[in-house]
C-alpha cells in the first residue's frame, strides 16, 4: 500500500525481487514519476546506531533542519532518539510525530517571545541562549524554562563556521551565568557547534577541554551546571566511500572522559544522520550542443534537490546507471529558466537521450529542505522504503 500526501509518499509495501541486488531505478520512475527523492530507513537507522556506538554516553538529538521528514522521525523515534528543534514549524512536526515534549530542546540563539511561548505550550522547556538580550526575553518564563549557554569556538577549516553566527566568547560564561542568577533564571548547561562537516575531531577535542575548565569554574563559584552538548558537524564522505565514525570519535570520547563527574552530555547530529539515506533520480528532459559540449537538462537542479550545492558547499556523487559507451565532457543543467541553475559544469558523461535517468547519491541532508518551487517547479516528492525489511541493499 502506497499512502500520498502532497511530495511525501510514503511505501509500505515490500519490494520485490528485481530490487534484491539494488534499486531499480526505472522502475520507481515509472511508478512514482521523476524526479525522485528515495530516503531509505534503513540508512537512517545504520547512521543513528554507529554513532551511539560511537559515543556511548551520550544522549542524541537529531537536529530536524537537514532533513526535516517522518521518514526520518519515526525511524529515530522508534530508535528512542531525542530530538533538536530550532523553528516553530519543527514544533508542528514534533506534535504531529507525537514526540514527548521531554526529548526535544530548543537550540535557536535568536528567539521571539512567540517562539518561546509556541515552544513552551508544546512542552519543550530547554532553550539555548548566547548574550544578555536574549537572557532578558525569559524573564516572564524563569519558573517554565530552563537555558544552555552556547559558547562560541571559531573553526576556519570547517564548511559552515556557525561560531561565526552565535556563541558568546568563553570570557563572557562567567559574567553571563552571574546575570541569569540574579534575574533568578535557571541555566542549567553550556553548548557550542563546531560548525558543520568538519574534516577532524581536533576542534571538538578543544572545545570539549575548554568547556570541561568552564565547568569546573562555575562549580568553585556555586554556579553549578549539569549539562554540556557537544553540538553537531560529525561529517560523512561525499566521495562516495563510508567514514569511519569510531575512530573519528575516538579524540571526542577522550576528551569527554575528562568532563566532571555528574555532567550529562548530550549532541545534536544532523547532516551524519540523513544525508546518506537519500537518493536523487533525475530525468534528461532536454539536450542541446553548446560550446562545444553537450549540455542536459535534468527535471531537478539547484533549485530543487541540488540546492545544496548552493547553500550547503556540497556537490553530491552522480552517475548514470543505465547508460554506458564512452564518455565526453559535458554540462549537466537544472529545469528552470535561471542561468545560475547548472548542476555540473565539467562532468564526464557517456551520451544521454532524452528520459535517461541521472543517479545523486548521499542527498539526505539541506536539498529537499532547501528546495525552492522557483518557476514553479515543484519540490521533489519523496518516497520513503526500508531496505532492511525489503530485503534490499543501501541505496547503490
Amino acid at each position: 500500500m502506497v499512502q500520498g500526501h502532497g511530495p511525501f509518499v510514503r511505501c509500505l509495501h515490500k519490494m520485490n525481487s528485481q530490487f534484491v541486488s539494488g534499486i531499480d531505478y526505472r522502475g520507481l520512475v515509472a511508478q512514482y514519476g521523476s524526479p525522485l527523492l528515495v530516503l531509505d530507513q534503513a540508512a537512517v537507522r545504520h547512521q543513528y546506531r554507529s554513532l551511539v556506538a560511537a559515543l556511548p554516553g551520550v544522549t542524541l538529538h537529531y537536529a530536524l533542519k537537514p532533513l526535516p521528514h517522518m521518514g526520518v522521525i519515526d525511524v529515530l523515534k522508534s530508535e528512542g532518539a531525542s530530538f533538536d528543534l530550532a523553528t516553530n514549524g519543527e514544533v508542528d512536526l514534533m506534535r504531529e510525530a507525537q514526540i514527548n515534549p521531554n526529548e526535544c530542546i530548543h537550540t535557536h540563539p535568536i528567539k521571539r517571545d512567540s517562539d518561546i511561548r509556541y515552544a513552551l505550550d508544546y512542552g519543550c522547556n530547554t532553550f539555548v541562549f548566547d548574550n544578555p538580550v536574549e537572557l532578558q526575553k525569559f524573564v516572564d518564563y524563569k519558573d517554565q524554562a530552563r537555558l544552555l549557554l552556547r559558547v562560541s569556538f571559531p573553526n576556519p577549516e570547517t564548511k559552515v563556521d556557525l561560531s561565526k553566527k552565535f556563541g558568546c566568547t568563553p570570557d563572557m560564561v562567567l559574567p553571563l551565568l552571574r546575570q541569569a542568577k540574579e534575574l533568578g533564571i535557571q541555566v542549567v548547561g553550556l553548548s557550542f557547534h563546531v560548525g558543520s562537516q568538519v574534516p577532524n575531531a581536533k576542534r571538538h577535542v578543544e572545545a570539549i577541554e575548554a568547556c570541561n575548565e568552564l565547568l569546573r569554574q562555575t562549580a568553585d563559584q556555586g554556579l553549578g551546571l549539569q549539562i554540556l552538548d557537544i553540538g553537531g558537524g560529525f561529517p560523512v564522505d561525499y566521495a562516495g566511500g563510508e567514514l569511519d565514525i569510531h575512530a573519528f570519535c575516538a579524540p571526542i570520547r577522550a576528551a569527554l572522559a575528562n568532563t566532571p563527574a555528574g555532567i550529562r552530555l548530550i549532541a545534536e547530529p544532523g547532516r551524519f544522520i540523513s544525508a546518506p539515506a537519500m537518493t536523487s533520480i533525475a530525468s534528461v528532459m532536454g539536450k542541446a550542443e553548446r560550446f562545444g559540449r553537450t549540455w542536459y537538462y535534468l527535471d531537478d537542479g539547484l533549485y530543487g534537490s541540488y540546492s545544496g550545492q548552493l547553500f550547503d558547499h556540497v556537490f553530491y556523487p552522480k552517475s548514470t546507471p543505465y547508460a554506458k559507451g564512452e564518455r565526453f565532457p559535458a554540462v549537466l543543467a537544472g529545469p528552470t529558466c535561471d542561468s545560475i541553475d547548472v548542476i555540473a559544469e565539467e562532468i564526464m558523461l557517456p551520451e544521454l537521450e532524452l528520459g535517461e535517468l541521472v543517479v545523486g547519491r548521499m542527498m539526505g541532508a539541506y536539498t529537499w529542505a532547501s528546495a525552492t518551487e522557483f518557476n514553479f517547479f515543484r519540490r521533489t516528492t519523496i518516497l520513503v522504503i526500508d531496505s532492511d525489511e525489503a530485503a534490499l541493499k543501501a541505496v547503490a
